[in-house]
């Protein structure tokens, strides 16, 4: 398969794209800070000029005074975005999250959700966000991609612009916008109920 990211032919896997999960897949046996190296590590770019990067990631997302924690020492929303800084560790270009925090109870989630989105746009990260979750992808995208059943097809693209200056998916849900992009979005699926 072939396809263009930012103006680059890529085939195959590419440096280029990070990728994120449901589960965290942090290694038990390793601390913090080894798990967020262990990115650097199997693309074999673990120089010292990428290590103070993820060190600077850590410090700057609050998890550089748990980077001698275990990930069982962590509560959900740590572990998720030790895995977001792994993530960003090796600087991708664009992102990939797959139902990335569908594993988290759901206050867990709108705060996790919160973190993500900033941490986000303060790295300069384009992501596509794969969700079921309406509301999650209403407060955190600026477009939504419906798609139809198997084989998935794309149904139709909404433009989601809430015009606030400090925009975060918790501000967004509380704008009256959102029940309309919510509405709209809905009516969209092929849910029957």
């Amino acid at each position: 398969m072939k396809f263009t990211l930012i103006g680059i032919l890529s085939s195959g896997i590419s440096s280029n794209i990070g990728y994120m999960l449901q589960k965290d897949n942090l290694l038990e046996w390793r601390n913090i800070y080894n798990n967020v190296m262990f990115g650097l590590e199997i693309r074999n770019i673990r120089t010292k000029q990428n290590e103070l990067y993820a060190e600077e990631l850590l410090k700057k997302y609050g998890l550089y005074e748990f980077k001698d924690k275990y990930p069982s020492q962590l509560s959900g929303g740590m572990r998720q975005r030790a895995s977001l800084i792994r993530t960003l560790a090796v600087r991708p270009k664009l992102l990939l999250l797959d139902e990335a925090f569908s594993a988290l109870d759901s206050q867990t989630r709108m705060i996790v959700t919160n973190d993500i989105y900033q941490i986000l746009r303060a790295e300069h990260i384009t992501s596509i966000i794969v969700t079921h979750d309406i509301s999650e992808s209403i407060s955190m995208s600026d477009r939504v991609i419906v798609l139809t059943n198997r084989p998935a097809k794309i149904k139709k693209i909404h433009t989601i612009n809430f015009e606030m200056q400090n925009r975060t998916p918790i501000n967004c849900r509380k704008s009256p916008k959102f029940s309309e992009y919510f509405d709209s979005l809905w009516k969209e699926l092929d849910v029957h109920g």
